[in-house]
């Protein structure tokens, strides 16, 4: 789920069955580049079972995100590429749990954008975008929303998080992963907030600006022991990527600890990803 006050544009989305997430951003790397990555062309782009292409000026198949998701049939099992072509779109989308095996693929950063502004208190209706399907892939897509203010003498910005992370044992093999991105927007964010007692989220070689508070990271609604989770960094630059100030039980992580997050295994990605089908 995608809903708070900082940009993230995404050129790598994955979720697989095992409900982890990893986001890569080509940072250097041109867009052309990344979409002829074996990781997504390989054989998925070649022979999808069906192309439909989504456009603001209504000249395609569908004018919005939503509507096309909705086109998928339920209980898909084929790759099917959803393309959306650069605009911004001003929606709340949802891929429910039947509408499997989509890759999303937008026009690239700063071209193709997914934005909404719901001031609902529930995180879960009030997110921009939400996936519960397994097996999504999005590509070059940026999600924006507003920054949430309190108005009842003064404008009070409300301190939101990028990510809300759910890992709730040692043995659950889920967590965010967030390689190669920029972080960005207005007033302050933390990185991540804990939802329960061993949350993982790590943020890997990725600019951090001056939106991202300086204690960094939250426990949110869970307080107890912070002693299982992992909220991690690692050879992060920028201004927000200033570690003097972050929560005690935040870590900058070792190049051995870290290396099992940057590769597609943490994803199970040999198991279901085009690229490495027989």
């Amino acid at each position: 789920m995608i809903g708070s006050s900082t940009v993230l544009h995404v050129c790598l989305f994955l979720l697989s069955a095992s409900s982890s997430f990893s986001a890569a951003n080509g940072r250097g790397s041109k867009a052309k580049d990344l979409i002829d990555a074996p990781l997504l062309t390989s054989k998925l782009e070649a022979n999808p079972s069906r192309t439909i292409i989504v456009s603001p000026s209504g000249k395609d198949n569908f004018t919005s995100v939503q509507a096309a998701i909705d086109a998928v049939p339920t209980g898909n099992s084929k790759w099917i590429v959803v393309h959306l072509r650069a605009g911004v779109y001003r929606e709340k989308v949802l891929i429910p749990e039947n509408k499997r095996y989509i890759f999303l693929r937008g026009s690239g950063k700063g071209k193709t954008a997914i934005v909404w502004d719901d001031g609902k208190k529930n995180n879960a209706e009030s997110s921009t975008f939400v996936v519960k399907a397994d097996n999504f892939v999005a590509f070059g897509i940026s999600f924006k929303t507003c920054e949430i203010f309190v108005l009842p003498d003064r404008r009070t910005a409300i301190l939101g998080s990028i990510t809300a992370q759910n890992r709730r044992s040692a043995v659950d093999s889920t967590g965010f992963v967030f390689i190669n991105c920029k972080v960005y927007g207005v007033g302050e964010v933390f990185l991540g907030r804990a939802k329960s007692p061993h949350s993982r989220v790590v943020f890997a070689k990725s600019y951090l600006s001056k939106t991202v508070a300086p204690k960094g990271w939250a426990n949110w609604i869970y307080d107890g022991s912070t002693d299982n989770m992992l909220q991690g960094e690692h050879s992060c630059h920028g201004p927000g990527a200033d570690r003097t100030d972050r929560v005690k039980w935040s870590r900058q992580l070792t190049e051995d600890e870290v290396a099992p997050f940057l590769t597609v295994d943490f994803i199970n990605g040999k198991e279901w990803l085009p690229a490495y089908y027989e």
